[in-house]
């Protein structure tokens, strides 16, 4: 099982309906006109066309596969502590950030998700609004704040 918020699903769901309809036409489409340039054996587009079909499968299959095995965390509307779900400010080495703590398969740092496995999200799961630390990140340790949970 993996742990990943409703939101989270949604958008695995989304995405995967999108590779399976569009994004597999445009591939049939890409392979149909590079077989238009006949033989095969030296053909450099249908050899591209065929390896990007190959990645698109592979990343329609593991979709699917944690669509199957996901576990949809309950929201609550407990603001007390950190979980999996939270959307928090946090006080970063003097810097203020935005942040979401998501289960590992959503996590997307540029966009502000962190996993609750990251070294980050593990430090500040279970902690309350004001509390502070240190977490180490790579070879530094980073001093962090809780401001806000959402």
């Amino acid at each position: 099982m993996t742990d990943i918020t409703q939101k989270g699903l949604e958008e695995f769901k989304k995405e995967l309906g999108y590779l399976k309809t569009a994004k597999r036409q445009e591939m049939a489409e890409r392979l149909k006109h590079a077989i238009s340039f006949g033989d095969l054996s030296e053909n450099a587009a249908y050899h591209e066309a065929k390896e990007a079909q190959g990645f698109l499968e592979g990343k329609i299959l593991e979709l699917e596969k944690i669509i199957r095995s996901a576990k949809v965390i309950k929201e609550t509307s407990q603001k007390d502590y950190v979980e999996i779900g939270s959307k928090i400010l946090l006080l970063l080495d003097d810097q203020e950030m935005e942040l979401e703590i998501v289960g590992s398969n959503e996590a997307n740092p540029l966009k502000g998700k962190i996993s609750g496995e990251s070294p980050l999200g593990q430090t500040i799961l279970r902690k309350r609004k004001g509390e502070s630390g240190e977490v180490k990140i790579g070879d530094n340790k980073t001093k962090y704040k809780i401001l806000e949970i959402n």
